[in-house]
């Protein structure tokens, strides 16, 4: 049996990308594909036995959807692999040149495209819905002609599934091991007196709301917000964020390392998603509500219905209005000050992940799909 090669491109994630390397590139590569990622990384690489080409990264938007594409496609041609597996919008142009020469092309739709545009804070508000109307009809013409369409939401995958057949869900859930490696937690008892985010802060993701919820809690109550995550704010001032007295509650990790990163949730006693309610956030699954539920964690949530169906039957969440820092600050407040109730909250949402919410689960429907679109080169 040959061994099918399967090359995955990004231009705006990182080659490490947790969705990209962490879980598809690294199932892929146990089960028996030779595997490359090309996307932005300092040296070319092999980890975990994935390749990696690397590309530059580019610093202005512009430079990215130009350059970076560009050489995204010129390394693409060199591989000469059997599937081509992209990540980005921006390069649908590729897939779409990489199909046009036979091969099979996978487009990986992370979000909501035409939702997303609704909500980007560099583009004039006027000129939003009607960019979203042509994203949403350029990318639904392009997706046809895809080999298959995989997405991370059922909400996605009923928008695509008229549009091309082979449409497929493969949900962004941790890996068990990923959970296993806490089993020796902290006792709660030992933990910190603190909640945590991690991920991007933007405004949108409340940044904001956080930070300031901090300045509502109880003077005699001794409380932390542990961040994770990027050190730039794209859209939010950090200047503004440290004038804010709620700053002085704040301890800014940077951008942590898969370990440290469930290290620091294996630390503390909650973790926060509390999204903005913009149309690309209503039915989104974000990963790291899963990690904290992983984590053993209680989740205090925005009070979105989808996530209420999703994580309300579980008993593992507080859901509060994301746009009141007060309402955040008395979620805060609770599972500090209910540590037994807290405790069960996190037993209830680790016993939940680690029973509906693996990754090993959609690892299956990845490699599934790859073997169909790979067969007659397997049984040759």
């Amino acid at each position: 049996m040959n061994r099918a090669i399967a090359v995955h491109m990004t231009s705006v994630h990182s080659a490490l990308d947790a969705r990209i390397f962490h879980r598809e590139c690294r199932s892929l590569a146990r089960a028996g594909f030779r595997v490359t990622i090309i996307g932005p990384h300092p040296v070319d690489a092999v980890a975990d036995h994935v390749y990696i080409k690397s590309i530059k990264r580019e610093k202005s938007r512009l430079a990215r959807m130009t350059r970076t594409v560009w050489r995204v496609y010129r390394e693409a041609r060199k591989q000469h692999a059997d599937i081509y597996h992209f990540h980005d919008p921006e390069l649908i142009p590729v897939g779409l040149v990489l199909r046009a020469g036979g091969k099979r092309v996978i487009y990986d739709i992370h979000e909501d495209f035409p939702k997303d545009v609704l909500s980007k804070f560099y583009l004039p508000a006027w000129s939003r819905k009607a960019i979203a109307w042509i994203a949403e009809g350029l990318e639904g013409a392009a997706c046809g002609h895809f080999s298959a369409l995989v997405t991370v939401t059922p909400a996605i995958a009923e928008r695509f599934r008229p549009l091309n057949r082979q449409t497929v869900i493969v949900h962004n859930y941790p890996y068990p091991e990923e959970i296993a490696s806490l089993q020796n937690a902290v006792p709660w008892k030992k933990r910190r007196n603190s909640v945590a985010y991690v991920g991007n802060m933007t405004a949108l993701r409340a940044i904001r709301e956080m930070v300031f919820a901090m300045a509502h809690l109880p003077e005699n109550l001794t409380a932390t917000l542990e961040l994770a995550g990027n050190d730039v704010f794209e859209d939010v001032s950090i200047e503004e964020l440290h004038r804010h007295p709620g700053w002085a509650r704040v301890v800014h990790h940077g951008l942590l390392d898969r370990f440290s990163t469930f290290r620091l949730l294996n630390e503390v006693r909650a973790g926060l998603v509390v999204y903005h309610p913009v149309p690309n956030h209503l039915e989104a699954m974000p990963q790291k509500i899963f990690e904290y539920m992983g984590a053993g964690i209680p989740v205090i949530a925005s009070d979105f219905p989808f996530w209420r169906r999703m994580l309300g039957g579980i008993g593992c969440a507080i859901f509060v209005d994301p746009m009141d820092p007060r309402a955040i600050s008395e979620a805060i407040e609770y599972v500090l000050t209910h540590p037994g109730e807290a405790e069960e909250m996190g037993r209830r949402g680790q016993s939940a992940m680690l029973e509906k919410y693996t990754w090993n689960t959609q690892a299956e429907e990845l490699v599934k799909l790859y073997s169909t679109l790979t067969e007659p080169l397997c049984s040759a």
